[in-house]
């Protein structure tokens, strides 16, 4: 098991005849892959390693958002873990760390640093199913997302927010963000999990991607939908053009503080919280990523 992908610009729908060897050598990876659908990529995070021939790792050149972070390429945060409970295999695990003094940008100057990954150039696609199962922490003012992205200047290029996620365990987040439709005034909506469950328990995140909509998915239930004529009542439809997968796990920033007031003692991010990093008690683990090519 592990990494398994099909390169291409990637696997435009013209040109899926060229993805089933991808389909047909990762049918081992899970008991649970989509059998009617063609897979064009997937990591099962079993190796114990990062494939990095299929991602990039950020470092801390990269600051957006006022976030309370700074990225690092560092085995504390971004590892691997066997056995953990409930999942199918190994488990890639994002995780913040307190590491004051760390942070060689002077105008953010993070307390903390942490992961994300980015498969900009390796592994992207134009339309498709993108899933991965997640787990997060309760943990107020936490930042982890899974999403897509396109190459070019920020947004007239086009981004997926697939699952965002503010540490309220009640409910996440998705978006669509173009030239327009950006920031605040995205189209977006909140899931709210029902009665017995939420984002502490595992979940697969989905985006259902085609020439005309997309639709967001929680457990294969549908959350939210976003039409080309939706986006074009503001702007223009950026989604014909390749996206890449992203994986971060951020620290307090923009939404957070949006959505709790938080200001002290770090923008978005509860003193509650900070401490409970401090002690390495937070983390965003993901079971799976995969991509499928787009459905007839």
């Amino acid at each position: 098991m592990g990494t398994f992908t099909k390169p291409l610009a990637l696997c435009l729908p013209l040109l899926l005849a060229s993805c089933q060897s991808a389909s047909a050598s990762a049918d081992t990876a899970s008991q649970d892959l989509r059998a009617d659908r063609t897979l064009i990529f997937a990591d099962e995070f079993d190796s114990g390693a990062l494939d990095r021939d299929s991602w990039n790792v950020i470092g801390m050149d990269f600051w957006v958002n006022r976030e309370e972070q700074a990225y690092l390429d560092d085995p504390r945060t971004i590892r691997f873990a066997d056995e953990v409970d409930g999942a199918d295999g190994g488990v890639l695990i994002l995780q913040p760390v307190y590491a004051p003094g760390v942070d060689a940008n002077a105008e953010r100057e993070a307390d903390f640093i942490s992961g994300r990954i980015e498969s900009q150039g390796k592994v992207e696609f134009t339309y498709g199913r993108a899933e991965a199962r997640i787990r997060m922490p309760d943990a107020p003012g936490v930042w982890p997302a899974f999403w897509l992205l396109g190459n070019g200047r920020w947004p007239d290029t086009g981004e997926i927010d697939i699952m965002e996620y503010v540490g309220e365990p009640d409910w996440y987040g998705v978006a669509v963000h173009g030239p327009g439709y950006s920031g605040d005034a995205g189209l977006d909506n909140r899931y709210f999990f029902d009665a017995g469950t939420d984002a502490t328990d595992w979940h697969v995140y989905a985006v259902e991607w085609t020439r005309d909509a997309m639709i967001f998915e929680i457990d294969d239930r549908p959350m939210f939908r976003v039409t080309r004529p939706m986006t074009e009542y503001f702007g223009t439809w950026e989604f014909d053009n390749p996206k890449y997968l992203i994986l971060n796990f951020a620290m307090g920033g923009a939404y957070p503080a949006k959505t709790n007031g938080v200001e002290e003692p770090y923008y978005g991010l509860p003193a509650d919280t900070a401490q409970r990093a401090q002690a390495g008690e937070l983390y965003m683990e993901v079971d799976w990523v995969r991509v499928y090519s787009a459905g007839e």
